[in-house]
């Protein structure tokens, strides 16, 4: 094994590599999340930046990320407040995901069969977190595998278009608010491996109904 196919093997070796940004962005939405505000709650950037030891630039991006995604709502004359999160967006942006991840198996059948490995040990480590109750591992690592699929396509359109959607947030949603059996999340994910595995020309498919499972109303694929 090369010493660049052993970085790639290693799932963690990606994620390592966060920008401060997306560091303070996936801290705001945590608190989201966890309930540190509520609907209707002002979020003052200074005091944010602040309490992270940061300048206020990342908070100010992070939170123009939350804006886009309709989580806060940005007013020049009363600062930011929280909007309420509902599961609804869920049923608007998994098809979307879901017909995005088809399309990135479907273009990299040859492709994916180098990936297995790295799909593997991410499953195995989804495996570890749900052993712990270890969401954030959960996710951490659920993302990674859902991402190391889409850039095996190698199609630069496609990968951006896929982050858009920030798949971190709507996972952890997903299995905090909808879908609680950690255990089960990750299960699901082997099916996949094998089907990639053995160049299964229906892949593409399983995964898009896959994705399609976690959404709050039942969703099929054609």
């Amino acid at each position: 094994m090369t010493a660049e196919s052993a970085k790639r093997s290693d799932p963690n070796s990606r994620l390592a590599r966060t920008p401060l940004g997306d560091q303070v962005r996936r801290i705001l939405v945590d608190r989201l999340l966890k309930g540190y505000w509520k609907p209707g709650d002002r979020i003052v950037e200074r005091r944010v930046a602040m309490e992270l030891g940061v300048s206020q630039a990342p908070v100010r991006e992070a939170l123009r990320d939350l804006q886009r995604l309709q989580l806060v709502e940005l007013s020049p004359n009363k600062g930011t407040w929280v909007r309420e999160l509902t599961p609804r967006r869920l049923t608007q942006v998994y098809p979307v995901r879901g017909a995005l991840e088809r399309l990135a198996a479907e273009l990299a059948p040859d492709r994916l069969v180098d990936h297995v490995d790295v799909l593997e040990g991410h499953t195995e480590r989804m495996h570890a977190a749900a052993e712990e109750g270890d969401v954030d591992e959960q996710v951490r690592h659920g993302v990674a595998f859902h991402r190391e699929i889409v850039e095996a396509a190698g199609n630069s359109v496609l990968l951006p278009n896929w982050e858009s959607l920030t798949i971190e947030l709507w996972t952890r949603l997903s299995l905090t608010r909808l879908r609680t059996e950690l255990h089960d999340n990750a299960s699901d994910h082997e099916p996949l491996v094998e089907a990639f595995r053995r160049r299964d020309p229906d892949a593409g498919r399983m995964l898009q109904l896959h994705i399609l499972g976690y959404a709050p109303e039942p969703i099929g694929a054609p």
